[in-house]
């Protein structure tokens, strides 16, 4: 079942900041968005190290059967192999009509080719006729790899519909045809980067993920 009504905004400029404990942090991702987006949600003292900078070549195992385990299984693959302190994330599209699907199959909704075009007409075809578009994104983060602390995992979720078709150039995956609800109609891919951040699934689980860092570290 979707939780309805998250209202919470991101405020980006409330940048968590502590010069005393600089940190080298790996994002478990060498998916350039989504660097780009996390990297301007994390406090200054915060070095993000993708999967090339620390040498990481192989496709990380994904074989759980929610968000919040196959992120868990990122950043533990990562913390267990290479030594650095890691964060990892899955995300997924969640919608009504559907029961749920794509959800944490969201990737590779339409194939192993993990095609975002193959992805999106498939849910726009599933959808075709279906007067419920409710949909929710949902993104679960796991924090792996801190001296003395166990994996922890993180959620952030934004409430939206499905719109009838792509609409905008920006960002990435499903975001031409979700609509968030805290928005002005427009998909995230008509959005800035900006004004995505202000209310994404992502940047909600990355805000819980600072608040940690702030009074953990």
């Amino acid at each position: 079942m979707l939780i309805r009504g998250l209202k919470t905004r991101v405020t980006l400029n409330a940048r968590v900041e502590n010069p005393r404990y600089p940190m080298r942090l790996c994002f478990a991702s060498n998916n350039a968005h989504k660097l780009d987006e996390i990297r301007s949600l994390l406090p200054a003292h915060i070095t993000l190290l993708s999967l090339v900078d620390i040498g990481c070549s192989e496709e990380l195992p994904e074989t759980q059967h929610t968000l919040e385990g196959n992120a868990r299984q990122k950043a533990d693959y990562v913390r267990d192999h290479y030594g650095v302190a890691c964060f990892a994330d899955d995300t997924g599209l969640e919608v009504n009509a559907l029961h749920g699907a794509p959800g944490v199959y969201s990737a590779r909704y339409a194939g192993p080719q993990r095609l975002a075009a193959d992805n999106l007409a498939k849910l726009i075809q599933e959808l075709s006729g279906s007067a419920d578009r409710s949909a929710a994104f949902r993104t679960v983060v796991a924090l792996s790899g801190l001296p003395g602390q166990a994996t922890r995992t993180f959620a952030g979720e934004v409430a939206g519909h499905i719109a009838e078709a792509p609409r905008g150039t920006g960002g990435f995956g499903y975001d031409p045809i979700f609509v968030p609800a805290e928005g002005d109609g427009r998909t995230f891919a008509e959005m800035s980067g900006t004004e995505k951040n202000q209310i994404s699934h992502r940047a909600r689980a990355v805000a819980a993920l600072i608040s940690h860092f702030a009074f953990n570290i």
